[in-house]
């Protein structure tokens, strides 16, 4: 088990660099930097103060340099202007001989927004809290909803049970999050049908939770994934209920409800737990649409504000918490698969 979790780190490591770097290579293209320029210094600046500018600003160094600082194990550049000293790792005001060599990632330092105009570790933390609460919700009520809807299906292939949980599991799943949101503000939170039971948008969530102002944005994005899960589980459940140790247990005279929960269960859930840990990664940056629609300012809606004004820094920051999330849960998920599974051994 040692050894299997040091490969697995060490190839977590490798895969979150190569990520990152691409992330930062395509962020850092000239074109972006040279809106960044505009931006900051004015629309109608020349190509020359551009290039002062990036100079400036430590951007005409190359890539990989500027990407050995922005993890924190090359020194930041320094310039000297107009006899004064400035750098990446230098604060305003701050004497130069006082400042540390190294300031990226490593260090704690994301680098500053140049939308929000706050530190990106800050809005980051932020935004990430207020998506985590919509995770939690979303998942506490997915999860056991599309194992229990799977398991009724499978348990009983061919029944009109079946027929009827499959049925909805498709119809969920074939229907976006934008349909179904809006769908929901119609029905439920408009003057429309009159039944105003809960709040059409999610902002005074970010200060207090309650059932009115985030039911609506739970159960949108709780339904579409609910489909998914459901019919894996389905799927499974039904392979592992024509097992021979499933007939061979029936034919002994055990109760269809102890075959269920002592036999079938648990080899039935291999599939679905991976499939369940894969949703995290996806809620995380797949909220965009329900966080946009229902103005509740997320993680998501955050990397879309960053993606949409070029804030470079924001980006990164937001880049580097989405790989560390999915290379956890992908971690999670092959303990538990292995776990679920006594036939897998690792090594």
């Amino acid at each position: 088990m040692l050894r299997f979790l040091l490969r697995r780190l060490a190839t977590m490591l490798l895969t979150a660099l190569c990520l990152t770097f691409v992330v930062f290579y395509l962020t850092n293209l000239p074109p972006n930097l040279e809106k960044i320029a505009k931006s900051e210094a004015g629309t109608r600046i020349s190509d020359a103060d551009v290039e002062s500018w990036l100079h400036k600003h430590g951007y005409d160094q190359p890539v990989l340099l500027r990407y050995g600082e922005w993890l924190g194990v090359v020194p930041g550049w320094t310039r000297e202007i107009d006899g004064a000293t400035t750098g990446r790792c230098i604060a305003r005001g701050q004497d130069a001989a006082s400042a540390p060599s190294f300031c990226g990632v490593m260090q704690g330092e994301w680098g500053f927004s140049n939308v929000f105009k706050e530190p990106v570790s800050k809005i980051v933390a932020t935004r990430l809290g207020l998506t985590g609460w919509l995770m939690l919700c979303v998942m506490l009520v997915m999860v056991p909803m599309s194992l229990l809807i799977g398991i009724l299906a499978g348990m009983r292939e061919g029944s009109r049970t079946d027929r009827v949980l499959s049925t909805m599991s498709i119809a969920t799943t074939a229907t976006p999050e934008y349909v179904s949101g809006v769908l929901f503000i119609t029905i439920f939170a408009s003057s429309v049908t009159g039944l105003k039971w809960f709040k059409g948008t999610a902002t005074s969530a970010m200060d207090d939770i309650t059932f009115q102002n985030f039911f609506l944005p739970v159960m949108t994005i709780a339904l579409y994934g609910v489909g998914y899960i459901a019919r894996m589980t389905r799927a499974s459940m039904t392979e592992v209920m024509t097992a021979q140790y499933i007939r061979t247990a029936r034919l002994k005279g055990v109760r269809f409800r102890d075959v269920v929960l002592r036999h079938a269960l648990r080899n039935a859930l291999i599939a679905p737990f991976t499939v369940i840990m894969l949703q995290f990664p996806w809620l995380l940056n797949g909220v965009v649409i329900v966080e946009t629609l229902f103005n509740y300012k997320g993680f998501g809606w955050t990397l879309v504000q960053a993606a949409g004004n070029n804030d470079i820094e924001l980006l990164l920051g937001c880049s580097v918490v989405a790989v560390v999330v999915v290379l956890v849960t992908q971690l999670i998920s092959d303990l538990g698969y292995a776990w679920l599974n006594p036939r897998i051994r690792v090594r």
